[in-house]
């Protein structure tokens, strides 16, 4: 095994999920649809990062959809998601707020998102799949911690802190969605 492709695709993945800028999201979607459930949250992102990195190309060729094409749809959400942070409006709303809050949107598609799901995909032509498990769990690892740690991480912030940094985020969320469907596009 070789650390520093474990190092590597480890890094990737906490670069692209970004558990430390969705701190306010996530601080946000708590106190609209109650607790996030750490675990089950974790568990279902985990889950659907290994689902893709073992059959997630054929599942969306099976369905007739490219990878480009599932990133747009990703981004699209990801843009409402960041709408949402900088006006400070609701548009995404959930049936059962205390079920689903630790899944959507927590673990799909704010931590396993298209952005995270097509990487895990494209890290195959470099990296052997143990080393890309290695990679999943150890940011498993984190996303669990952060998610265990929000209130601490509220209390450390502040209210002002967070309204700052979740409209900040809001707009780096935008800037993202806007870079993803352009990429996918082949506009820029």
């Amino acid at each position: 095994m070789n650390f520093d492709h474990v190092f590597t695709v480890t890094f990737t993945l906490f670069a692209i999920i970004d558990m430390l800028g969705n701190i306010p999201i996530l601080i946000s979607i708590s106190e609209r649809f109650g607790q996030i459930q750490a675990w089950k949250a974790t568990t279902f992102a985990g889950a659907l990062m290994l689902v893709f990195l073992f059959v997630g190309e054929a599942f969306l060729h099976m369905l007739g959809v490219d990878l480009k094409s599932f990133a747009v749809a990703g981004s699209i959400l990801i843009f409402i998601m960041g709408l949402e942070m900088t006006l400070g409006i609701d548009i995404f709303k959930s049936e059962d707020e205390n079920q689903t809050g630790s899944l959507v949107p927590v673990a799909f598609p704010l931590i396993a998102g298209s952005g995270t799901l097509t990487t895990v995909i494209s890290l195959k032509t470099n990296f052997d799949t143990l080393t890309i498990v290695i990679g999943i769990l150890l940011n498993l690892l984190i996303i669990y911690i952060v998610l265990r740690s929000l209130r601490l991480l509220e209390k450390l912030l502040g209210r002002g802190g967070l309204l700052v940094i979740r409209k900040f985020m809001g707009v780096i969320l935008l800037a993202v969605a806007v870079k993803i469907f352009k990429s996918n596009l082949g506009l820029g």
